[in-house]
């Protein structure tokens, strides 16, 4: 099992997302996700988040929000327990990232990149203001099998409502 947390940096109408080309055998490979990473031994959702920013973009976040619990599970790989957050609020200036590169994106274009099918699903929850919640997603390979809201299965037709 792994545990894990990923952040949405919003500044203005943007979000601060990683494009992930830089590692080699990257399960993300040319998606663009959120900022985050693993916990270290003893470290809460919080204290892994805040590393996690500062190490990866070399911004400390100053308000931040812990909007919910997303549970990966996978034919291919071991469970995964993300810790998702919001921040508005940071200091410090960007560096580069070792991982991939840091882009601030629109809201209105991250849509048409390359990501996750499940991420859209959490990003939508996070965009409606949803409060916090519980996201099961179930993949199969590189694709999304079922999907679950506290506890609740969601049709395909709602994974892109």
């Amino acid at each position: 099992m792994i545990l894990s947390t990923l952040c949405y940096i919003e500044k203005e109408d943007c979000c601060l997302l990683l494009h992930r080309v830089k590692k080699k055998n990257d399960l993300n490979h040319d998606k663009w996700i959120g900022i985050g990473g693993k916990f270290e031994e003893g470290e809460s959702p919080e204290e892994c988040i805040l590393r996690e920013t500062r190490e990866e973009t070399g911004l400390s976040l100053t308000d931040y929000r812990y909007r919910g619990l997303v549970t990966f599970t996978s034919n291919e790989a071991p469970a995964e327990y993300m810790h998702l957050f919001t921040a508005s609020g940071f200091t410090g200036t960007l560096k580069e990232c070792d991982e991939g590169t840091l882009e601030w994106v629109p809201w209105k274009k991250f849509a048409s990149l390359p990501q996750w099918e499940g991420d859209r699903i959490f990003l939508r929850l996070l965009r409606e203001g949803a409060p916090f919640f519980s996201l099961k997603l179930t993949y199969e390979g590189d694709r999304l099998a079922a999907a679950a809201l506290n506890g609740k299965p969601l049709e395909k037709g709602e994974w892109n409502a």
